[in-house]
């Protein structure tokens, strides 16, 4: 389905998903000013707070109440009955970043993507502490709107693009929380003039609004993680990759891990290095 096909079916698909990433944020908000997160720790070995649970639910109703003909697959509902996808799915983390939420960094987001035939084709990543958030339209350009506190009232809205990339001057950005030796050889190959660090999938933003070059991730991820956020860089002239093959990443497979990957500004020619 084209981006043109999806606008003509589903004019408000944007806003339905922004509202729904507005109300799980309400509701993250409310558990982060608590001193007791009620932390458990799931099968994989990473962290589960209320906030994820009611987030989540803020964003199945949302979604399931605006636009119920498309599916959701969802980081704390996911089973394996949901191998089972169609050509068209929301792919959602309701929050992305528990680790920096449980330690108060404010570098945590709300992730909805939606999946057209394996491609991030849309996506709503918001940072409930901030009132940033990021996303891609369906004209296919991506914005941030500051202020998205509210449901009912926009904030200021800005047009987002990866900077234009100077090969001596690269900014590369990495993990607050998973970086490591594979990583960093990785970076060792563009000589980046400054590395960042950030939690969840600001990563992929700071690319967007042109603050960095380069965000390689030499470790395990899962594809909520990275489809809000891919769609976002998308459509401000930025791509996500597998380093193996340097093709652009996909979601929907059978298995929800994501290859390594390399989320970049298209202006870095990355085969060359």
């Amino acid at each position: 389905m084209s981006m043109n096909s999806l606008k003509d079916k589903y004019p408000d698909l944007v806003v339905s998903m922004r509202k729904a990433a507005v109300l799980a944020g309400l509701e993250i908000l409310d558990i982060y000013a608590q001193s007791d997160f009620g932390v458990q720790i799931k099968s994989d070995e990473s962290p589960l707070t209320l906030a994820d649970l009611r987030a989540d639910k803020a964003i199945a109703t949302t979604l399931a109440e605006l636009v119920p003909d498309i599916p959701i697959v969802s980081e704390e509902t996911y089973t394996e009955v949901d191998r089972q996808r169609d050509a068209i799915f929301f792919l959602v983390d309701p929050l992305d970043g528990t680790k920096e939420f449980i330690k108060k960094t404010g570098e945590f987001t709300v992730n909805i993507a939606l999946i057209v035939q394996g491609k991030a084709a849309l996506g709503v990543v918001y940072v409930p502490v901030s009132g940033d958030l990021f996303y891609r339209d369906l004209d296919g350009l991506s914005y941030v709107e500051s202020g998205a506190s509210r449901v009912d009232r926009r904030g200021q809205i800005a047009q987002i693009n990866c900077r234009a990339v100077d090969g001596q001057k690269i900014i590369a950005v990495k993990s607050a929380s998973h970086s490591n030796e594979e990583t960093e050889a990785f970076l060792r190959k563009y000589n980046p003039v400054q590395s960042k660090s950030a939690g969840s999938s600001l990563k992929f933003c700071l690319i967007a609004r042109g603050a960095a070059d380069l965000y390689p991730r030499l470790g395990r991820t899962m594809e909520w993680d990275t489809g809000a956020a891919h769609a976002v860089l998308k459509g401000a002239g930025g791509n996500v990759y597998r380093i193996d093959t340097f093709e652009e990443l996909e979601y929907g497979k059978e298995v929800m891990d994501n290859p390594h990957f390399v989320a970049a500004s298209n202006g870095l020619n990355l085969m060359q290095s």
